[in-house]
């Protein structure tokens, strides 16, 4: 089956192999060289200087142990205009107070709204760089840039766009990131990592989950270890999918993505298919995933249905956007090979019922 769903994504062979490699002791120099690999490679995909740590879990995991690490605040803004910027919600009322400010999903967010609840009282804010439940990009930097004129830590999911976006964490101000293995890294699921600010210490809860206790993190990354036992074959992975990452070049990555995605929402364009996003100044369409509006006629059970017996797995929506929606997934290591089996299908399905012409070949 071909994944083109925003993750888990298709895995190099080289990948693959890796994970088949016989077993090692993690507290052995062995592993302690993956893991300086593998934060030193991670810091320049977030743009930070600052720690990285490592953790067995997926990327809520470590959403979750950014946000009740460093929860020692009266109150966080969480931004919320899809599926991930309400998890980031829910999972911060859990530790602190929290004001949601609420966007219709697919919506741009209004930056004074995000300002108006900062002044209000919160003392940070939290939300997603790349919302991949309504495929918008999220504007980053001008979020923390108002973030700090109010003194405020910042939290960023960036959880779908580190290793294919533009991630500058050090430069917009960003205190707290996340990422997830199974999305633009390329790497299987299981495996998140977070980047932490010398800032957001001076936030530090010690009454977080005793797992997800960074601070154990901090601790053992001094001796280049974890602080309890890893999943070693998904750091095989992960050496190897920053590997790749490394051999292609980051900036080539991002542009492979961006053209590709580009490609993507050019073909929804001229084949008379809607964007589902809504832009304003601030927001872009995200360059990992393009969610676009189901064409009347066609129901998510059959256009999935059908890409499924071609061998092709593409997303629908979730929650109130389910059957509203269908997304097309570009990450990790996809080729243009993959994009235009994917459009093939999607076109030739559409076209037998009626609903877009067939374009394709002229945009080749």
């Amino acid at each position: 089956m071909l994944l083109m769903i925003p993750g888990p994504v298709q895995l190099h062979d080289r990948i693959i192999r890796a994970m088949a490699r016989q077993m090692i002791g993690h507290r052995t120099r062995e592993f302690s060289e993956i893991l300086e690999y593998c934060t030193e490679v991670l810091k320049e995909l977030f743009g930070t200087k600052h720690d990285v740590f490592i953790i067995s879990g997926s990327g809520t995991a470590g959403l979750e142990s950014a946000i009740s690490c460093f929860s020692n605040v009266k109150r966080i803004t969480c931004i919320d205009n899809g599926k991930f910027g309400d998890r980031l919600g829910k999972i911060a009322e859990r530790y602190t107070e929290v004001d949601v400010v609420k966007f219709e999903w697919g919506r741009s967010i209004e930056i004074d709204e995000v300002e108006r609840s900062l002044a209000e009282g919160s003392d940070a804010i939290a939300f997603v760089h790349n919302e991949t439940s309504t495929g918008i990009l999220n504007p980053a930097k001008e979020i923390a840039k108002i973030a700090k004129e109010y003194d405020a830590l910042v939290f960023m999911d960036a959880i779908t766009s580190v290793g294919g976006d533009y991630v500058e964490m050090d430069d917009w101000g960003v205190d707290v990131a996340v990422v997830g293995s199974q999305k633009c890294i390329g790497a299987p699921p299981g495996l998140c990592a977070v980047a932490v600010s010398e800032r957001a210490w001076e936030f530090y809860n010690e009454r977080c989950p005793f797992y997800l206790d960074l601070e154990a993190y901090r601790k053992k990354l001094n001796d280049l270890q974890t602080p309890y036992t890893p999943a070693i074959p998904l750091f095989f992975a992960l050496h190897e999918a920053l590997k790749i990452i490394e051999e292609e070049g980051i900036e080539n990555r991002i542009r492979r993505h961006r053209e590709l995605s580009e490609f993507v929402r050019r073909w929804v364009v001229e084949s008379g298919l809607e964007l589902f996003p809504e832009l304003n100044e601030f927001s872009k369409y995200s360059n990992t995933v393009t969610a676009i509006k189901m064409p009347r006629g066609v129901s998510d059970g059959e256009l999935r249905g059908e890409m499924r017996k071609f061998g092709i797995l593409i997303s629908g929506g979730q929650e109130h956007l389910k059957g509203k929606i269908f997304r097309v997934g570009v990450m990790g290591n996809v080729t243009f090979r993959d994009v235009l089996t994917t459009l093939s299908c999607l076109e030739r399905i559409l076209v037998k019922r009626g609903v877009v012409k067939p374009v394709l070949s002229g945009l080749i």
